[in-house]
């Protein structure tokens, strides 16, 4: 009984108690009758509820939000419809995947009734017709998936839950608002496999990019190399940058070779590479010997 039925009732009822010490005895009596009538005639709903009211076994019609009145002994109500959003959890257990993985999955759904009488009339028990019809879809869309994609399209997933739940749900007058995945568990052995097969294409991977920058690396020292043969003072340069890099930080005790100390002497360098350059080619003069 709502707050303001309740109110009516007792005021009725203390007027009946008044009207028949002071007043009439007969004027009680028609009090008491009006309070029954109030009681039983006077409904409220809230906001979210909607009764559903058959008269004499037919539908009367589907009544609230607020306050109504029906026909006692004639009227009877026979659900209160909540169209707020609610929410459903299920699951589906040792399910075969399309490749033959058992899978635990935990999934919830978010629903709300769009029509009362149909949730009234249609169906014995919508929350429970649509907690089965969820765990079946689960357990179909199971089936028809690949492990990797169960795991890696989550989102592919809930909406093919959600496509297929609401064409079930939609005659009952309950519209689907969406399906989450919550966790995919597989069994222990398949996690190390799967576990040992990315690391390895990890390493693979680690691999391939360590190559291809040794690749890059050996194509600028060819380059180096190329630009250091045609420039020895260019070479010379760089040996001694290295050798100032290296004695930056204080303490360090470096040991050079003599040969390398003669090979940074400047007029040496020169020297050598004018020798290089005025030195004959001996494919070119050994014709000529052998002419004379």
């Amino acid at each position: 009984m709502n707050p303001v039925t309740s109110f009516l009732v007792l005021v009725l009822i203390l007027a009946g108690f008044a009207s028949g010490r002071w007043i009439n005895l007969y004027l009680a009596f028609v009090l008491f009758g009006a309070a029954a009538i109030v009681a039983l005639s006077l409904k409220m709903a809230n906001v979210w509820q909607k009764f559903v009211i058959l008269r004499m076994g037919k539908l009367q019609g589907v009544r609230g939000p607020g306050i109504f009145a029906i026909i006692p002994i004639f009227d009877n109500v026979v659900a209160v419809i909540d169209e707020r959003i609610q929410t459903t959890a299920f699951n589906a257990e040792q399910a075969l995947t399309k490749d033959t993985v058992p899978v635990n999955v935990d999934a919830i759904i978010f629903w709300h009734v769009h029509d009362a009488e149909k949730a009234a009339l249609a169906i014995t028990d919508y929350r429970q017709a649509i907690d089965r019809v969820a765990q079946t879809s689960l357990r179909e869309m199971i089936g028809a998936s690949m492990l990797a994609a169960l795991l890696s399209d989550r989102k592919e997933a809930d909406d093919q839950l959600k496509e297929e739940i609401g064409a079930k749900t939609a005659p009952w007058g309950i519209s689907v608002s969406s399906v989450e995945i919550r966790d995919v568990a597989i069994p222990e052995a398949l996690q190390d496999a799967m576990s040992r097969q990315a690391q390895a294409e990890r390493e693979k991977q680690a691999r391939v990019i360590l190559g291809s920058a040794e690749a890059a690396i050996a194509g600028k020292f060819v380059e180096a190399a190329a630009t250091y043969a045609g420039h020895p003072a260019a070479l010379q340069l760089r040996a001694m940058n290295i050798i100032y890099e290296t004695t930056k930080e204080r303490g360090t005790t470096i040991l050079i070779p003599s040969s390398m100390v003669d090979a940074l002497n400047p007029s040496t360098t020169l020297a050598l590479a004018f020798a290089s350059k005025a030195a004959p080619d001996p494919q070119t003069e050994l014709p000529t010997k052998i002419g004379a």
